[in-house]
Parts: C-alpha cells; structure tokens; sequence
C-alpha cells in the first residue's frame, strides 16, 4: 500500500516506537534502553527519502510526535491506518487522528495484534464508528480509479 501511495503522490507516514505509554503502576513497565534494532523498520516497508518517519513514545502516533503538523502542512485532510497492535497502537491513533479533524480508512487487513479478541473488537465495533473500513486492494483500487 504504501508503494502504491507513493505512485500517487501521497505522503506516507513510517512509525515506529520508542519507550512505553505511560500506565498503571502496578504492572512492570520496560525500563530501558530498548535492545538494539528496537525502531528499525523492516526492509519491506522501503523508506523512501519523502517518506514521514516518526518515532512514537505512547500508545498512539499523535500526541508524542509531530506527524499532526505535518500532515495538516501537506495539506492532508484522510488518513489510511494500518499497524501492529490492532487494540492499543492502531486504535489510539485512529482515535487520535479522528478527534484532530482527520477523515479515516482503516486497512482491516493491514493490522494485526496478538491478541485475536482486541483486534476482532476494534475491527467489528471501535473502527466503523470511527471511519471507513477496507481492504488494502479496495484502498488501492479507489486510489487508482482517483486517479484514473
């Protein structure tokens, strides 16, 4: 998708994480330093120079970097959400992005979480309150039918 999103034009925006949200006390937290490799993104993803990287230091992308900035400086008024996580990281910055005025489309088939009954949550009743929902080929296949 993100190749595809290239060829359009469009930004795309690259997260990785850093640190821990902050949260209840009495569960261990990680302490740090993060082994090493830790925020390197997998070859597969093909950072290009245009792209946006962001390190993230909370559960969602948005309030612990400045990708809200950004994007709005781009001109960007929807976003396309996919990640890892699918119940904490990708639901706290879908939340986030849709209470900073974003329109949403979440790439159900692009996210997942260890955690089958949170991602299968956030997919049936969190995501279509908050946006669209699709497939990666759907996405694709409107971009292309955009620009056609």
């Amino acid at each position: 998708m993100a190749d595809a999103f290239r060829a359009h034009g469009l930004p795309v925006v690259l997260v990785n994480v850093e640190g821990t949200a902050p949260g209840r006390t009495e569960q261990p937290r990680h302490a740090g330093p993060f082994p090493d490799g830790w925020t390197d993104l997998v070859p597969e993803l093909n950072r290009q120079p245009d792209d946006i990287a962001v390190t993230k230091r909370t559960w969602g992308a948005f309030p612990s970097t400045d990708i809200e900035r950004q994007l709005k400086a781009r001109g960007v008024t929807q976003v396309v959400i996919t990640g890892v996580a699918t119940g904490t990281g990708v639901e706290a910055t879908a939340r986030q992005a849709y209470e900073a005025g974003f329109n949403l489309t979440l790439a159900i088939d692009a996210m997942t979480d260890m955690r089958a009954e949170a991602h299968d949550y956030s997919i049936a009743k969190v995501f279509p309150r908050l946006g669209e929902t699709g497939t990666t080929r759907e996405i694709i296949d409107l971009l292309d039918k955009r620009s056609a």
